[in-house]
């Protein structure tokens, strides 16, 4: 969707979740009115439609949409208590703008029986979608020539949207290739070959069968959401559409950085005063710190944060990571770097535009130099504005080691060739939930 890979499991989740809460609160509304008034059934319409909306963009910050929660892992039970509360907030704000103050005081219950329904109707619909995963009815079946090395069943959990088709004995992969009518027969979505598995004939006759053809490179990605950065091209970067942004798509996205900023700001403003205080009683000190980033084609900013460590936290000027319970680190400054405060002030970076709302990390320059000798392509991440959230941010925790750059790279690749204002959104949605649920913060 607009570039973006997103599972067609997932859209279908979304969908059916969005119409079983439509018509859960519908009926509710419809019925659970006092006799002495009247069912106003447009009224009832817009509330259920409301809410089934919110309904599937409160799940989606909650985490609830993350492949790995579909096999029901514990941390499934902390996103469903976020999302009851955020959609509780929702229906409370509903009601008082969908309907008059008399009948609410006429049915004081509504808004309780309006939240078990909506909770319910999620809680049935997927509770059907997992049965429905694990008999294998949603799953993409793949059919791997046995010269890609990147392709393991053994990686494949219960909530992958991929399986290995198994061929009848006898069958070689190759040979069956000639023959689409019985890769349809096995409903086969795709086969991945490395380049030179496959001739042109061989692609073409799949292709014209409806039938994908992926190499190992673009299954990772479609899989995974994120790129091999070693398998690259020299010249990859000619290949990513994000970055050939018209003077509209300029003007749109510079356009959103603005209003989101705005927005944030004003939503923000007394929480930033508070912690500015908190930070002057707290510990010695200036409350914000500026630090060199780089930005985009390797520019260098200044960046503004507040400050959670310790005055001359970097004796000697040697840059560092932050590590787990970092002895650096203020009383306050825990705190507000686990809830994300402390990025608040880079607001104004993004007003400024050095910065976007949505985009890679910015790093420090010596990082990036040490960075750029060692790992494939890592210069290639300030071809676009960094941003407060991006990618790499809500998909993986914070990186402490060459490794965890290595690893974020992968993400942020994936952005910069993908970018666009629906995955920016997409972005957004998903920082709500590393920001509640204090996801890979030091």
């Amino acid at each position: 969707m607009f570039g973006h890979n997103i599972r067609s499991d997932l859209v279908l989740l979304y969908l059916s979740e969005t119409l079983a809460v439509f018509l859960a609160v519908y009926l509710l509304m419809a019925s659970g009115m006092p006799p002495e008034y009247p069912v106003d059934h447009v009224r009832a319409a817009m509330m259920a439609g409301i809410l089934a909306l919110c309904s599937g963009v409160v799940c989606s910050a909650s985490g609830l949409y993350r492949p790995e929660l579909l096999s029901r892992s514990r941390r499934v039970w902390s996103g469903a208590a976020l999302a009851a509360t955020l959609l509780l907030l929702v229906t409370w704000m509903s009601l008082i703008i969908t309907t008059p103050a008399n009948l609410r005081a006429a049915a004081p219950g509504i808004l309780i029986e309006i939240l078990l329904g909506s909770v319910g109707a999620v809680i049935l619909t997927r509770f059907a979608f997992v049965l429905l995963l694990r008999g294998g009815f949603l799953k993409r079946r793949i059919l791997v020539v046995p010269s890609s090395t990147l392709v393991d069943e053994r990686d494949m959990g219960p909530s992958d949207v991929f399986e290995v088709a198994k061929l009848p004995p006898g069958e070689d992969a190759l040979a069956i290739l000639s023959q689409p009518d019985k890769l349809r027969a096995q409903r086969v979505w795709a086969v991945v070959a490395s380049h030179a598995a496959l001739d042109e004939a061989t692609r073409r006759r799949c292709r014209e069968a409806g039938i994908q053809v992926l190499d190992e490179s673009e299954y990772h990605e479609c899989r995974l959401n994120r790129i091999i950065c070693e398998n690259l091209a020299p010249d990859w970067l000619k290949s990513a559409h994000g970055l050939y942004d018209g003077w509209l798509q300029r003007a749109l996205r510079r356009g959103f950085d603005i209003a989101v900023s705005l927005f944030l700001l004003l939503l923000t403003l007394p929480v930033m005063a508070t912690a500015a205080i908190i930070i002057r009683l707290d510990s010695p000190g200036p409350i914000l710190y500026r630090q060199q980033r780089v930005g985009q084609n390797g520019s260098v900013f200044t960046l503004i944060k507040f400050r959670s460590m310790v005055v001359d936290a970097e004796a000697g000027g040697v840059a560092r990571w932050a590590t787990l319970k970092d002895t650096r680190v203020t009383r306050f400054g825990r705190f507000i770097r686990l809830t994300r405060i402390d990025e608040l002030p880079q607001i104004f970076n993004v007003l400024k535009g050095d910065m976007s709302i949505v985009g890679p990390r910015p790093e420090r320059p010596s990082f990036v130099e040490e960075l750029g000798q060692v790992i494939p392509h890592y210069h290639d991440r300030a071809c676009v504005k960094p941003g407060i959230t991006g990618w790499a941010q809500v998909n993986y925790p914070y990186g402490a080691s060459i490794e965890d750059a290595r690893m974020k790279l992968a993400y942020d690749l994936y952005y910069v060739r993908h970018r666009s204002l629906f995955l920016d959104l997409l972005i957004l949605v998903a920082t709500v939930r590393v920001v509640l649920l204090q996801e890979g913060a030091r």
